[in-house]
């Protein structure tokens, strides 16, 4: 992973983390379920936006190589297994 893009990957990993505890204290607090459904949506979010990062990181960089590198059975099947379960959500 290029290091703009790791930097980018762990400062939404951190956003997340925090995020998520806010939920867990919400819940402890027995805060009102749909202020609790409105972070857990915004967590959801932020993965995906995280999941496109990385995904688009190992576009750029590691299929190329997987494929200059004589890999290209195992790269498709890698992006195929990534469809499936992107599918299957």
């Amino acid at each position: 992973m290029q290091e703009d893009r790791r930097r980018d990957v762990l400062k939404r990993l951190s956003y997340i983390e925090g995020h998520v505890a806010g939920i867990r204290k919400m819940v402890e607090e027995d805060k009102y379920c749909v202020d609790i459904l409105r972070q857990t949506y915004a967590v959801r979010k932020s993965l995906e936006k995280l999941e496109r990062i990385v995904l688009e990181g190992h576009l750029r960089t590691c299929v190329p190589d997987g494929i200059k590198g004589n890999r290209e059975e195992a790269v498709i099947q890698e992006l195929v297994q990534l469809y499936d379960i992107a599918g299957n959500r």
